[in-house]
């Protein structure tokens, strides 16, 4: 397998080392995110394989949360880069012999990990592991707070399909109110100048919402014809604590984009879901697997997104430990 060299210097955009959400981040850092992205997908569309950007670099993946797509996602994206990687699962572990979650980090990063990619349940974990270590912390999602490489590669995925980001009217359907996915789609979106409507009942779609710039309505079928893309996001029934609607039959009833609904949409409207999908209820086998659906390139734009987060993390790490 052929090794090629890094896709280039470090954008003069981007300056952070830690990646904890988009919430922080501004329409050019957002940008800078996308177009590394972008080159990283040519270069290995043309046939490259394997880059050296992350040449003697250890990540660890730290997944206190059952994740598949994230996590192979993430360990595939560090090695493409040339990294070593180190995984480690919260099942087994010293935490249930009483060890801290902030100590168990201390530990794994004095073994040499110089990256961490971390998701937990807790909203603000990320956050608080850039505060005690030394270690660039890229979030895997934390709680119901941010998941903002989901963002990223959902916009991402947007942006190639419809050249831009700009004037696009886009739908989140579902549960808002649980979900880290809407929250990092939010505040990407936004910032970008896309038009962003949260959809589902109104139990999970906070009336607050509004605040982060977002239209909201519940009723999926009065904005099908107005929407360029609809992002449908799984119920988090893990993370309720409560009824939030009679029935899963009566959510997929209302909120389920379905075939008939499809035909009230625009003639090219994209399909998105973060996954993994429930089948006949946020979305039926004949869309998820239409002309309209973008959800695999979702996972193929995912490997490249991660791929450009964790190398202009790693500059930026390699550029202040040089100094």
């Amino acid at each position: 397998m052929p090794v090629f060299e890094p896709v280039d210097e470090r954008p003069p955009e981007w300056t952070r080392r830690h990646l904890l959400g988009l919430q922080a981040l501004s329409a050019a850092e957002i940008t800078c995110i996308l177009d590394h992205a972008a080159r990283m997908r040519d270069r290995f569309a043309s046939g490259e394989r394997k880059l050296t950007s992350l040449a003697g670099v250890v990540v660890g993946n730290l997944f206190f949360e059952a994740s598949t797509r994230t996590r192979t996602s993430f360990s595939l994206a560090a090695k493409r880069l040339s990294a070593d990687t180190v995984d480690f699962t919260a099942s087994g572990s010293s935490l249930s012999k009483g060890e801290s979650f902030t100590d168990t980090a201390l530990t794994i990063e004095a073994m040499g990990v110089s990256m961490m990619v971390v998701r937990h349940s807790s909203s603000g974990a990320p956050e608080l592991l850039s505060r005690r270590l030394q270690a660039s912390i890229l979030n895997a999602g934390d709680g119901t707070h941010e998941h903002p490489t989901q963002g990223l590669l959902d916009i991402f995925t947007i942006r190639e399909q419809r050249g831009r980001i700009d004037g696009l009217t886009v739908a989140l359907v579902g549960d808002i109110l649980h979900s880290r996915v809407a929250r990092s789609n939010i505040w990407g979106l936004t910032k970008l100048g896309a038009r962003v409507i949260a959809c589902g009942p109104a139990t999970l779609v906070p009336p607050q919402i509004r605040k982060l710039g977002v239209e909201v309505s519940h009723s999926l079928d009065d904005i099908l014809g107005e929407v360029d893309c609809i992002n449908l996001l799984r119920v988090q029934f893990e993370r309720q604590r409560g009824a939030f609607f009679p029935s899963i039959s009566e959510y997929a009833h209302l909120y389920g984009m379905n075939g008939d609904r499809l035909r009230k949409a625009k003639q090219d409207v994209l399909i998105l879901a973060p996954g993994p999908i429930n089948r006949g209820v946020e979305i039926t086998p004949d869309v998820a697997d239409g002309p309209h659906s973008v959800i695999l390139d979702q996972v193929s734009n995912g490997l490249a997104i991660r791929m450009a987060c964790l190398d202009l993390l790693n500059r930026v790490r390699g550029a202040e430990t040089a100094a």
